[in-house]
């Protein structure tokens, strides 16, 4: 990296300024500090959560120089923050750098942090890789929180639940988050405990295909071509009145194929089904070279050749933390009204 990477880092927090005072009066201590992907330090992101930094860098690790000039900068900038190093830049995006005694301590420290009004945990070194709420869905979580008062809500790949516990607090009816990973879902509970919810949220552990067909109706066998299924949780049908879909780039499990390039609709169809007529679902794809109006344009026919065709699509942008110089962020979140 440069030697003015000390002046990117000043530009990022001076645009952010007028954000960051809005966030905190809505509750907010989480969000982005640097996007270095459009603010001049490929492959380097700055988060701050609640009363800890997260760098991770993603294309290559960080010179001594560079960490130096990031940890002087912000002790500066956002003074008593402790700073948090993620090297991701191995092939399979693991965290690789090791850390010294006192870093590991702060890094496995669990800690509290607040989004609109929202606790949510966070620990910067655990046994994932991924941060415990990603920052760029602030957007579709404030959107949720809007939509969910005495609604039934189903969060699908939901992993630490944040989306689910938003709607819970604000005054959603009735919350399911279905996820297959057992360490995220107990992530998601506790950020549940941490709320003191007025209602009491389900988390299901399942792959999701078994979990939508069922409550779409259209059952899951046992065996499928001869073939035993791995066991999965037995589900009464049931719709929705907001449906939020969030899926893995690419998954594949003896139950069916995830694949956000290819075939979108393998999922979209099934949460589409789980979702009432007049209601809300709310679809993610976070693959960059997926362009948006192809991508809605699929999900448009993909609903009018199962009956269910979209009377309205709206939007949600990535907030002014996470900047798109192009108006084309790589995570496309959109609403849907069926």
């Amino acid at each position: 990296m440069s030697p003015a990477l000390s002046d990117h880092l000043a530009s990022a927090l001076t645009a952010r300024a007028p954000l960051i005072d809005r966030l905190a009066a809505e509750g907010t201590d989480a969000y982005r500090l640097f996007h270095g992907s459009v603010e001049g330090a490929p492959g380097l992101t700055v988060d701050r959560y609640g009363d800890a930094l997260l760098v991770q860098s993603f294309h290559d690790g960080l010179s001594d120089g560079d960490l130096a000039v990031i940890e002087a900068f912000y002790a500066r900038a956002m003074p008593g923050l402790p700073m948090i190093w993620n090297d991701r830049s191995a092939a399979n995006s693991r965290v690789a750098n090791p850390l010294d005694v006192a870093q590991a301590a702060a890094a496995e420290l669990p800690r509290e942090f607040s989004e609109l009004g929202v606790k949510y945990r966070f620990q910067g070194r655990h046994e994932g890789q991924d941060p415990w709420l990603f920052l760029d869905l602030r957007a579709a979580r404030r959107r949720v929180m809007a939509e969910a008062d005495g609604k039934s809500v189903l969060n699908l790949f939901a992993y630490t639940c944040g989306v689910g516990v938003a709607a819970a607090k604000a005054g959603a009816a009735h919350v399911v988050n279905v996820d297959f990973s057992a360490s995220s879902l107990a992530v998601g509970k506790e950020n549940a405990r941490l709320n003191a919810l007025p209602i009491r949220v389900r988390f299901i552990k399942s792959d999701v295909f078994p979990a939508l067909r069922q409550l779409a109706n259209q059952g899951q066998a046992q065996r499928v071509r001869g073939k035993r299924m791995p066991p999965f949780p037995v589900l009464e049908p049931r719709q929705f009145d907001l449906v939020f879909l969030d899926p893995p780039r690419y998954a594949k499990s003896p139950f069916g194929v995830v694949d956000l390039v290819n075939d979108y609709p393998a999922v979209f169809n099934l949460a589409l089904r789980t979702t009432v007529e007049g209601g809300t679902l709310i679809c993610c794809n976070n693959v960059a070279q997926v362009a948006a109006d192809d991508w809605l344009g699929q999900l448009q026919r993909s609903a009018r050749k199962i009956g269910r065709p979209i009377r309205e699509a709206e939007w949600i942008a990535p907030e002014g933390d996470f900047p798109s110089p192009d108006g084309k962020p790589p995570l496309k979140v959109v609403l849907l009204r069926v």
